[in-house]
């Protein structure tokens, strides 16, 4: 007798649950995207950070078509072709930066993390290289607006799940399609180095969801399925690594020698990274996991970019030796072991540039967090690392490391458009970004928050006055 009553209620309170969520996995970023700026844009009088050629006090710039056109110091006059067109901005007392780059993130990706059809970070198989980040990236994301309002107007997504869960895109944070706001749409394939367990440390990061995290039932499982052994399986995801890009190798070798070759999409989508063409993007942060990563990469004489990187100080002699980059996925952590100092990951990236390695700085938070880019630089700034540098951490540094310094990262003629005008340094917490332009296109720096801040100002504003 209670068994309908008993589904009749299930029912509803899963139709609830569903009409609870619905709202939140169909949110999107409702501002219109930057229009295309016919004329000239001219910015005078400002403060120019140009991150390559110091800071211009006073300065000049003008961009025109998406590209800057000259970068002026205050003696210098700025000259229009005749019949040009141009927006004059007084942007004296202001601050000119380039926009700033997380370089790593999962922003476009996923929308809502408990709704399964709005996370796009994955495919099926532990192995898909042939999966790219831009073609899942939702150029509508509702964290897309609340990143950019606080400079960051690029993003390099990353694929994750698996040891090989694809390649990574970098995008420009405005634009109609995903095609629009590519900004480099192979950067480089993802390994997720497998890490052998650490009972001092363990992580975590090598092990995989079933299911998008806060899903019911998404239970923590080895990638190799094999929690009885976990050593055993970690060396063979590494092996089938191996064997995954022995395959790919043989594979265009045969294709050079044969045209009729069959064609293999996994093999296809490694041909960058074995040309040297593009970097492997290594995901690994202990000692051991890192050591043994570059050893593979370089057996396979593949270009590295180390990403996470946590135990990068005890292995430097050989980060620099082979010249590997590294992408640091944050500053705001604790220390890995109990007898860490308290701020190992605040001062590590002043302790890598001390020792001559190229890094820069990620958030390492999920992609809802991405706007808190430039306070990650600014604790690394507060523990040793030049003020100076710590910006270039997030935008040239960025930029060359991820393969697109030659288009953005600095202000520099004949590079792209992408930058801010600030009241201060980026750095500091109170610094507002006032205005923003993406390829030349000035961009809106609304987001959901600033209009429910606006809304509620007006409650108040309706209050008869106190008498």
């Amino acid at each position: 007798m209670n068994a309908p009553c008993t589904t009749v209620v299930t029912l509803v309170a899963i139709l609830a649950a569903t009409a609870t969520l619905a709202p939140r996995a169909s949110a999107q970023d409702l501002l219109p995207k930057g229009a295309p700026e016919a004329r000239a844009v001219v910015l005078q009088n400002a403060i120019v950070h140009t991150m390559d050629r110091g800071t211009l006090i006073g300065g000049t710039v003008w961009f025109q078509d998406g590209i800057l056109r000259a970068v002026l110091s205050p003696g210098e006059k700025l000259k229009l072709p005749d019949g040009t067109e141009a927006l004059w901005i007084d942007a004296t007392q202001k601050h000119i930066y380039p926009g700033l780059i997380a370089a790593h993130s999962q922003l476009g990706l996923i929308e809502v993390g408990a709704v399964r059809q709005t996370v796009d970070t994955d495919e099926l198989n532990d192995q898909s290289p042939e999966a790219i980040a831009r073609t899942a990236f939702n150029p509508d994301s509702a964290a897309i607006p609340v990143t950019r309002t606080n400079g960051v107007l690029v993003a390099c997504v990353f694929p994750i799940g698996g040891e090989l869960p694809g390649r990574a895109s970098v995008m420009q944070l405005d634009g109609w399609t995903n095609a629009d706001m590519t900004v480099l749409g192979e950067a480089g394939v993802v390994v997720d180095w497998p890490a052998l367990p650490d009972p001092i440390s363990r992580r975590g990061r090598n092990l995989r969801r079933q299911g998008p995290p806060g899903l019911p039932g998404a239970a923590l499982v080895t990638a190799a399925g094999d929690d009885r052994d976990p050593e055993a399986a970690v060396k063979k995801e590494r092996q089938r690594l191996d064997e995954t890009f022995a395959r790919a190798k043989n594979w265009h070798e045969q294709k050079a020698s044969d045209a009729n070759t069959p064609p293999d999409l996994q093999a296809q989508a490694l041909g960058a990274a074995l040309r040297g063409e593009r970097p492997v993007f290594v995901l690994a942060d202990d000692l051991e996991e890192i050591e043994s990563a570059l050893s593979w990469t370089q057996s396979r004489s593949l270009r590295t970019v180390l990403v996470g990187g946590r135990d990068a100080l005890l292995c430097i002699e050989l980060l620099r030796e082979r010249d590997v980059p590294v992408i640091l996925t944050g500053v705001h952590k604790l220390p890995a072991r109990d007898d860490g100092d308290y701020d190992t990951a605040f001062a590590l990236p002043a302790q890598l540039a001390a020792h001559g390695i190229r890094f820069c700085i990620a958030t390492g938070e999920e992609f809802a967090h991405e706007r808190n880019l430039p306070y990650h630089a600014a604790t690394a700034a507060a523990f040793g690392l030049d003020r100076e540098r710590a910006m270039a951490a997030i935008t040239r540094d960025a930029a060359d490391i991820l393969g697109v310094g030659d288009k953005l990262g600095t202000l520099t003629v004949g590079k792209q458009a992408t930058l801010l005008v600030t009241d201060g340094n980026p750095l500091d917490l109170t610094t507002k970004v006032e205005r923003a332009w993406i390829g030349g296109r000035e961009v809106d720096l609304r987001n959901k928050q600033t209009e429910l801040a606006k809304k509620y100002r007006q409650k108040y504003a309706q209050l008869p006055p106190a008498k």
